[in-house]
């Protein structure tokens, strides 16, 4: 473990790749404090975060929920850097997609506030999705940054329950960039693609389920192999590459592949003879929306680098399901 680099804040650190994003943290020296919904009956087991290498001296957890804009203060305060990957998900489409996006909205600004009270805080990278980029109709191969998800367009296309997280992430993203712009506080975003690999949080991601829907057998979920994809590990990296690199600005996209379900079924099919592997002829009967690739050449141009390829990422993932009893 490195020497102590100072203190950051995670929100939403019982999240797939919070909860990562903090065993990195720990790992490469710094002090974090996370934020996790509060329990007052004690119920909810943390020990995948308590456990992790040095967590006894350099993890602090505090109770904060984005419905409550002003329960960040505490954990914000003192932190150098903060990194907002919490945000609420709503795929059951059980409330109107004003309620889900007015709450990621008004706690996101709720955090950007507390950083400013803080004095501390010297840059926020705020974790966004590509789901803010890809939808809008546009018939590209490649998007990079310049590009935003139009929000008419997937009221209209696409189905409630994805529509929701869609929107709340697009219009969550530019609230948060255009504070920063106008109080003079440091915003960068990190807009990874579908996030594969291992995990330490207690529930299954759906991102690792979505992408292991050949191997579950989920058919229903196979349309969301048509995009680019991204280990977890690399994600961490990267926003806390963001976080040092002094020169970060604006919005980086963060994808380093993008998948052949033709190719990764006959990889699998092969590595993983247990599973019920479809056939490429099957798979092409798969209808869904093609995702465009997701450009990650501006981040490329720092000099990051991704450190994984396709095939680790799905050993990775299910390796990983395997151990926790989901294989």
């Amino acid at each position: 473990m490195e020497s102590d680099k100072g203190t950051v804040c995670v929100t939403g650190g019982t999240g797939f790749i919070a909860s990562w994003l903090i065993k990195r943290l720990l790992e490469e020296g710094y002090s974090v404090r996370t934020t996790v919904r509060a329990d007052p009956e004690n119920k909810r087991d943390l020990s995948f975060l308590t456990s992790l290498p040095g967590a006894d001296e350099k993890l602090k957890i505090f109770s904060a929920d984005l419905s409550d804009p002003d329960s960040f203060d505490a954990a914000v305060e003192g932190s150098k850097g903060v990194f907002h990957v919490a945000t609420p998900v709503d795929f059951g489409n059980n409330e109107p997609v004003e309620i889900v996006t007015g709450r990621a909205i008004s706690g996101a600004l709720g955090i950007l506030k507390a950083c400013m009270k803080s004095g501390t805080v010297e840059r926020v990278v705020y974790t966004s999705s590509a789901s803010a980029v890809v939808f809008n109709g546009q018939d590209l191969e490649m998007m990079d940054e310049s590009f935003w998800s139009d929000v008419d367009f997937v009221r209209e296309k696409i189905t409630p329950d994805f529509a929701s997280y869609i929107i709340s992430k697009t219009l969550t993203e530019r609230a948060v960039l255009e504070f920063g712009a106008q109080h003079g506080l440091d915003v960068v975003t990190v807009i990874p693609s579908l996030v594969v690999g291992p995990f330490i949080c207690s529930k299954f991601p759906g991102s690792v389920r979505s992408s292991l829907a050949p191997v579950l057998g989920h058919r229903y979920e196979f349309s969301f192999l048509k995009s680019p994809i991204v280990h977890v590990d690399d994600v961490a990296r990267a926003h806390i590459f963001l976080l040092e690199y002094s020169d970060a600005k604006g919005r980086y996209n963060c994808s380093s592949h993008i998948m052949s379900l033709d190719k990764l079924s006959e990889y699998l099919r092969v590595k993983y003879p247990e599973f019920p592997i479809l056939t490429p002829e099957s798979l092409a009967e798969i209808k869904g929306l093609e995702r465009p690739g997701l450009s990650s050449k501006k981040l490329l141009d720092t000099d990051f680098k991704f450190n994984y390829g396709v095939e680790k990422m799905f050993d990775d993932a299910i390796n990983c399901c395997k151990e926790k009893g989901y294989l």
